[in-house]
């Protein structure tokens, strides 16, 4: 006589190689297990951070990018010297040179010092936390 009711399988999550992973990594089996996955994410995370700003990691300042923010202040600041107060190009184009030998300095120390204030915070965190 044939068996009318069918057996259960389970899935056989076996490789090819052989190797059986206890469990995948899905939804958790009860509530103390999703806590702890969102108390791991939330940990690693470093707090408000944006998902770019935490692919990148904290890098420290470089005059190369300090170099791009006062050329882009001193071409704002020829802008509004030549469009905004009718001043001449000429001038105007010697005045932002003179920006961009300020602007950069006060480009890379800001950045420094932005750049060690998330240092103190990061260790802060790992040590209070």
């Amino acid at each position: 006589m044939a068996q009318t009711k069918k057996k259960r399988h389970r899935k056989h999550r076996g490789t090819q190689g052989g190797r059986v992973d206890e469990r995948p990594k899905g939804r958790p089996r009860n509530r103390a297990e999703a806590r702890q996955q969102a108390k791991a994410r939330r940990s690693g995370s470093g707090g408000k951070r944006t998902a770019a700003s935490q692919s990148r990691g904290l890098q420290p300042p470089s005059w190369g990018s300090a170099f791009t923010k006062g050329l882009f202040a001193a071409a704002l600041f020829l802008g509004l010297l030549v469009v905004v107060l009718g001043r001449g190009f000429g001038p105007s184009a010697a005045i932002a040179g003179a920006m961009v030998l300020f602007y950069t300095p006060m480009a890379y120390y800001l950045d420094l010092f932005f750049y060690n204030r998330r240092l103190r915070q990061v260790a802060k965190e790992k040590t209070g936390a």
